[in-house]
Parts: structure tokens; sequence; C-alpha cells
């Protein structure tokens, strides 16, 4: 699975003009399954993203994780993730697993999130939605598992 994960002070995400999800402080996962990937890849990206420390301990050094500071997470569905524009201008798609795939990963990876204990919040997968955020640091990594 792939996840660009950002810290954030805020973050929420709209879909007909609605907002479905938020998060206050904590992190915004815009998250991607590929081709081939099983339940044990979104095992074991949710452990990662629950123990990076990313997040600033008292004298200002990333030393603590989403578990430490009591964060809670948006996760929104993206699978342009999986985009390949090494050929031409036009990105190709076909590493996504297919949507069937990529909702029940996603389902499964938002409910390990859950089971980290992490409050965690969504997007709708498959919708058009408007994704806001304020960024904190700015803090973006992108994982492949």
């Amino acid at each position: 699975m792939r996840a660009l994960i950002q810290r954030v002070t805020e973050a929420s995400v709209r879909v007909d003009g609605a907002v479905i999800g938020e998060t206050g402080p904590g992190l915004l996962i815009l998250v991607c399954a590929m081709q081939g990937d099983t339940e044990k890849q979104a095992d074991q990206l949710a452990a990662k993203i629950t123990k990076l420390r990313i997040f600033n301990d008292d004298a200002g050094k990333m030393n603590l994780s989403l578990r430490d500071t009591g964060g809670s997470a948006l996760v929104v569905s993206q699978f342009t993730l999986a985009g390949d524009a090494s050929r031409g201008n036009r990105p190709g798609f076909s590493s996504a697993a297919t949507p069937a795939e990529g909702e029940k990963l996603y389902d499964y990876f938002v409910q390990r999130m859950q089971a980290e204990g992490i409050g965690t919040q969504t997007g709708k997968f498959g919708a058009d939605m408007k994704v806001s955020l304020t960024n904190d640091g700015p803090v973006t990594l992108w994982l492949d598992i």
C-alpha cells in the first residue's frame, strides 16, 4: 500500500458541500491500495503510521508518535497515488488495485487504525472529495509498504 502522510493542525473532507470527515491535530493520510496488496500490507501500514515519531516533544524535536500525542487521523482514499507519468504526459493508473479490492483494503486499513487506538474519520471511497488542511511544519511523508 502507498500513503502520503501529512502532519496537520486540522483537516477536513467535503462531499457535495458537506463535511463528512475531519480531524484536529494529527494526521491527514491519503492512501492507495496497489495491485497485489493484501491485508498484511494494510496491517503493516497502520502499525507504521501510528508509531512514526513525527510530532514534536517539549524540546521541539520530532520524538513523539500519533499514539503518544493522542492525535487523530483523517483517512482519504486516493487512487491517483498510483499514478505513473514516466511515459508521456497523461498518468497511467494500472498499478492501482481494482476499485472493489481498493475499497476493501481501504476499509480494512481504517479498521486497523481504529484498532491501534487512533480516533479515525474518513472520506468517501470513490467520491469527488474536496480536502482542506493546514499542514503543520510542514511535515509530509511518502510511505510504500
